[in-house]
């Protein structure tokens, strides 16, 4: 079988099953060039009890994207190991609650249309049918919807489809490469998420904006408060827009 990319909707029989019974079980956890989410590195890092700076100098490698000119994290390669997801184990995957967005819609790719009017977003999915999977043509017994609902996606999508928006004003205002120091700022604000709270609580980062008290709190308490404030900030350092508190 060839990989094919089958076009699916929500209500459409899911006829694909992984399971430890696949004699290609865990194969998808290896030669792995996976780009991570910052919502991916909130979950992974907090998942195993690392800051996010240790987590990612011990598992991730940072590249600067060629068509958007941001930061860009993987899983840091390792030759020895085939290149396998370095949380992979003989019996599945370690951090399987918190697995990044991209493990949990395996096999089913998706794509989003936002309309301009509305602002309504519009989801597409198609099934990617690859070679080395033994896992199609299998009935699940669920819809494509039910499916998605088991893997508890849909809050990996709100969160990261806020960076695809992210991305996409980027493109527009600022096309092409960033200064340095504003990917370093992008990262610290997104991916770095522990290095950032230290630089507004201890380093007096925001002490310029004047920001409300208990709004300051806010920001602070929990990491998805965090990152949602780094992605409003990070609008306002490089792009103009304007960051209400």
């Amino acid at each position: 079988m060839s990989d094919e990319m089958l076009p699916v909707a929500l209500d459409d029989p899911m006829q694909f099953n992984c399971s430890p019974d696949n004699p290609c079980f865990n194969q998808c956890c290896r030669d792995l060039n996976q780009a991570l989410t910052p919502y991916d590195i909130l979950r992974m890092k907090n998942a195993v009890s690392l800051s996010s700076k240790t987590f990612l100098r011990e598992y991730t490698s940072r590249h600067t994207g060629p068509g958007s000119g941001l930061p860009v994290l993987t899983f840091k390669a390792n030759p020895a190991t085939g290149h396998a997801c370095p949380f992979v184990t003989d019996s599945g995957c370690s951090i399987y609650n918190d697995r990044p967005a991209s493990c949990r819609m395996y096999p089913l790719a998706r794509a989003i249309a936002k309309d301009r009017a509305t602002g309504k977003i519009a989801e597409y999915f198609a099934l990617i049918e690859e070679a080395h999977c033994k896992g199609f043509g299998v009935q699940s017994g669920r819809t494509v919807a039910q499916w998605l609902n088991a893997q508890d996606v849909a809050c990996h999508n709100t969160e990261n489809d806020k960076i695809l928006e992210l991305i996409s004003l980027k493109n527009q205002i600022r096309p092409g490469k960033l200064e340095a120091t504003e990917e370093d700022l992008f990262y610290m604000a997104l991916y770095d998420l522990d290095d950032f709270k230290v630089q507004i609580t201890e380093k007096g980062l925001l002490a310029s904006m004047d920001l409300p008290g208990e709004y300051m709190k806010t920001i602070v308490a929990d990491d998805l408060s965090l990152l949602d404030f780094g992605i409003a900030w990070v609008k306002y350092q490089l792009f103009g827009k304007t960051l209400e508190g």
